[in-house]
């Protein structure tokens, strides 16, 4: 069984999404209920849906150093990384613990296979052009590779693609890392960026909807997918105001490739670790960033098991309407919104659900709601049943 972990302070964290660029630019579009979803125009062929698309990827110029690593993907982590100061406080926790005590831990689903699929477009003779020609461009673990030349952390580094669940299971990593004594700090990274074989890939599973996503909805038919990146770092001790990490759960049910347990089996063992870990009852949460992707099935076990296990005043959104499906990102953006939402005192509503699904109504916020929010938890569950909850406290006044 799952025993109390000691909390750990997240003495920065950032993220870019479709919504902008850093925390103020998340929060101001969560507090206007701005969606950053827009009309697909990335895909070379058409292809009829909405995406979170993050604006200026294009204009970024990546140091000399770092130019044979240059694709879409490491272009965003770039840009992210820079948000709020990240870089800086990253490689100050580097400099306090020294470089060996400070493991780098990212996450993504594709990596760089958008660089991929332009080299294969271009091919010299049967062979990558030599601006695409770099091993390490092509592998799982650019990204590490990438993101280790720019923080210089010299701790564990290591690659999770679990699909969805990735960037929330680095949380738990970093957490027994620290614990463990094999760490004294964890920067944390998911990135995901858009590429024709997640746009087509998804769609030839026909759980792409051709409008904005539409969470818990009755009418609901699909997701739309969005790029991000998020930051975050964890050190054992931080200001009294810092937010802590305070459990977290994992569980893999193997249930089905892309559908989930019907009993949410998967989900509901990650919740209850994830409880037990921190120590509280169900009923000490305040606010679930849930997993809500707007397909029916996801959607249709989530909100089950959220009522089962949750009592009615407990409340609950998807923030996927703002930004879209970020897959391998979406679970460190969420902790970003599920960190804002504690910080600011805002339940964020979920987008574009005008009918909910019956069974989660009492719980699911549709507006947004001013609310003192103590202990939130963030969802999320991926492709092949692995699953992932983590539990987060706000810091002290």
């Amino acid at each position: 069984m799952p025993i109390r972990i000691p909390p750990l302070a997240i003495t920065a964290f950032t993220a870019t999404t479709a919504l902008g660029h850093g925390r103020a630019a998340q929060l101001d579009a969560l507090r206007a209920r701005r969606s950053g979803l827009r009309v697909n125009d990335f895909s070379v062929e058409p292809l009829p849906c909405a995406i979170g698309r993050v604006n200026d990827v294009e204009a970024v110029e990546l140091p000399t150093a770092l130019r044979e690593l240059d694709s879409r993907n490491h272009r965003l982590a770039w840009l992210g990384a820079h948000g709020d100061g990240f870089v800086d406080a990253a490689r100050a926790a580097i400099q306090r613990h020294g470089a060996g005590r400070v493991a780098l831990l990212v996450a993504t689903s594709t990596a760089s296979i958008g660089a991929t699929e332009s080299a294969y477009t271009m091919l010299e003779e049967d062979r990558f052009p030599a601006a695409l020609a770099q091993p390490q461009l092509h592998a799982p673990h650019s990204l590490g590779v990438f993101l280790d030349r720019v923080f210089g952390a010299r701790g564990p580094c290591m690659t999770v693609s679990t699909a969805c669940s990735s960037s929330a299971k680095i949380f738990a990593q970093a957490e027994r890392l620290i614990r463990l004594g094999l760490a004294d700090a964890a920067i944390l990274a998911g990135v995901d960026s858009l590429c024709g074989s997640v746009l087509f890939g998804f769609n030839a599973l026909e759980l792409v909807s051709p409008q904005p996503c539409r969470p818990f909805d009755l009418a609901r038919n699909g997701i739309s997918i969005g790029e991000a990146a998020g930051f975050a770092l964890l050190e054992r001790e931080g200001a009294p105001g810092a937010p802590r990490l305070i459990g977290h759960g994992e569980s893999s049910d193997a249930h089905h490739m892309s559908t989930p347990h019907p009993q949410g089996l998967g989900a509901r063992l990650a919740i209850a670790a994830a409880l037990e870990r921190a120590a509280i009852e169900a009923n000490a949460v305040d606010y679930i960033n849930l997993h809500g992707t707007a397909t029916p099935k996801n959607d249709e076990v989530e909100a089950a098991v959220l009522a089962d296990l949750f009592p009615p005043g407990t409340r609950a959104s998807s923030t996927k309407g703002w930004t879209g499906h970020t897959l391998g990102a979406a679970g460190i953006v969420e902790a970003v919104f599920s960190l804002l939402a504690l910080e600011a005192g805002l339940v964020p509503g979920t987008l574009n659900t005008g009918t909910p699904e019956p069974i989660c109504a009492a719980q699911l916020a549709l507006a947004n709601e001013d609310r003192a929010l103590r202990i939130a938890l963030s969802h999320s569950f991926g492709f092949g049943g692995n699953n992932c909850v983590l539990a987060f406290a706000r810091g002290a006044a």
